[in-house]
């Protein structure tokens, strides 16, 4: 499990990968945000340009927990999973994010976006 850690430490730095400026803004304003399965979801009505970015965005990530989860054996939703922890860390405050509850929430100032499973 260390190991996959370490690895997710490179998933999460790859959490970047293809962010646009328009993808930064939306993530500002809480539009779009990252889901606990380590993919951006959408919070609130978007346009199309803005939801086929996000689209892409997925299609990366999820081709990178793939390729992590064979040289590791471990599972591509368990990369993700992994890599959702520590992107869920460094969500900002006033962005939104996901837990597995399905709910949508807003990060308040000295309040976590990771949920107790991550820790």
């Amino acid at each position: 499990m260390r190991t996959l850690l370490l690895v997710v430490a490179l998933v999460a730095s790859a959490g970047a990968v293809a962010q646009t400026s328009s993808i930064n803004a939306a993530r500002a304003t809480g539009i779009v945000g990252e889901r606990f399965d380590g993919y951006l979801g959408i919070a609130a009505p978007v346009s199309a340009a803005l939801r086929s970015q996000v689209a892409t965005i997925n299609i990366q990530r999820r081709a990178l927990y793939s390729r992590l989860a064979a040289s590791k054996g471990a599972s591509p939703q368990d990369v993700g999973i992994t890599a959702g922890c520590q992107l869920l860390a460094r969500v900002a405050v006033g962005e939104a994010y996901l837990w597995t509850d399905g709910r949508w929430r807003r990060r308040a100032p000295r309040q976590s976006a990771v949920p107790d499973y991550c820790r």
